[in-house]
């Protein structure tokens, strides 16, 4: 399930992609003004510039292999009998009386503050395959949480 990705998490991923591959003409610029300044041994900016190209070239790199190494889930096709892949949940927290929401996604697209948790997470794992009205007990790492599923959507 590592590779796995919801098509809004592929959308992101590849304008993050597209956004770093265009900061490319830029970085070459500043190296190319940084060389014309003379010796390269003591150029603090053409050593800096060099030094953004590789972090730039690294990362670029990272994200093209990310994107051909992923499954592109459509949440349109989801079932919302059970938690799965995709699916929005609204969890019931017995411990604390309250509501939480959460979104099981690939592990490119986690974002725990915004609600979207890792389909490998504790969480996640504990929650795929189960059914509204279900209880589920979780084991994290603060301690146990009980759960009620109250609703899955997509």
């Amino acid at each position: 399930m590592n590779n796995l990705i919801t098509e809004e998490g592929y959308k992101r991923l590849q304008e993050e992609f597209d956004r770093l591959k265009k900061q490319r003409p830029e970085i070459i610029k500043s190296i190319s003004v940084a060389r014309a300044q003379g010796d390269l041994s003591e150029n603090a900016e053409y050593h800096a510039a060099k030094e953004k190209q590789k972090f730039l070239e690294n990362k670029i790199s990272e994200i093209a292999k990310r994107l051909g190494s992923v499954k592109v889930i459509k949440t349109s096709q989801i079932n919302t009998d059970r938690v799965s892949f995709g699916s929005k949940v609204l969890l019931y927290d017995i411990d604390n009386d309250s509501e939480i929401s959460y979104r099981i996604v690939g592990q490119d697209e986690t974002d725990p503050q915004n609600g979207m948790i890792s389909v490998t997470s504790p969480i996640g794992r504990a929650l795929i395959g189960k059914a509204v009205g279900e209880e589920v007990t979780i084991k994290i790492p603060s301690g146990i949480k009980h759960f009620e599923i109250e609703e899955i959507t997509v």
